[in-house]
Formats: C-alpha cells, sequence, structure tokens
C-alpha cells in the first residue's frame, strides 16, 4: 500500500453569474398575485328542503308540508341554501292536499248521488 496523494480535481473554468431575469409577463396581467385563491366552501344544502320537495312529489303532502315550513325556518336561521326547494316543496305539498280533498270530495259526492239514481223495475 502506497499513501499517495489523489489526484488533483480537475479545473472547470467558473461560470459568471447571470443576473436574474424578471418574468416579462409579470406586468402585463394586473390580476397576477402571489397567493392563489383559497376554493371557496361549499354551501350546504338544507336536507329537511329536499326532504320536502321529495315527499311532495310522491303524494304524502302532509309531511312534505311540514318538512317545507321546518326547513324554511332552518335556513332563515342558518343561511343554508335550499330556499327554491322548500317553496317548491311547499307549493306540491299544497297543490297534492288540495287534489285529494277535492278526490275525498268527488268519491262522497258519487256515493251519496248513487242511492238517489237507483231506477225501480216495477
Amino acid at each position: 500500500m502506497t499513501d499517495a496523494p489523489p489526484p488533483p480535481s480537475p479545473d472547470y473554468p467558473s461560470q459568471p453569474a447571470q443576473p436574474a431575469q424578471p418574468n416579462p409577463y409579470a406586468s402585463q396581467n394586473p390580476y397576477a398575485s402571489s397567493t392563489p385563491y383559497a376554493a371557496a366552501p361549499a354551501q350546504k344544502t338544507n336536507v329537511l328542503a329536499i326532504v320536502s320537495l321529495v315527499l311532495s312529489i310522491l303524494w304524502i303532502s302532509i309531511p312534505g308540508v311540514v318538512c317545507g315550513h321546518i326547513a324554511l325556518n332552518q335556513i332563515k336561521k342558518t343561511g343554508e341554501s335550499g330556499r327554491g326547494l322548500a317553496i317548491a316543496g311547499l307549493v306540491v305539498g299544497y297543490i297534492g292536499i288540495l287534489g285529494g280533498l277535492l278526490l275525498v270530495l268527488l268519491w262522497v259526492g258519487l256515493i251519496a248521488t248513487a242511492g238517489f239514481t237507483s231506477y225501480s223495475t216495477y
């Protein structure tokens, strides 16, 4: 074993330091920002508003109307979205209740008049 010194490192020519060039497009966009915008939080839809509309569409009108009124009250207090759904549930629910009442009146009328219009075979 010989204690030979390591070979000398090669002499590379040093590169001159180049100044950092500014971005030529930075001044052209006045809306450019160094911090990106954070995503807006998703607006939560009131669940009772959805339930109100679904129940009203399925001809379960009275619970749909009740849920619609509760949803409107909650939306007013919490600021959630879904006001249109709750109003649509109320409208469809009230139309369903009105239609059901008219159907009951029609049946009562038909049953009441059925006894008076019987024909005699004498």
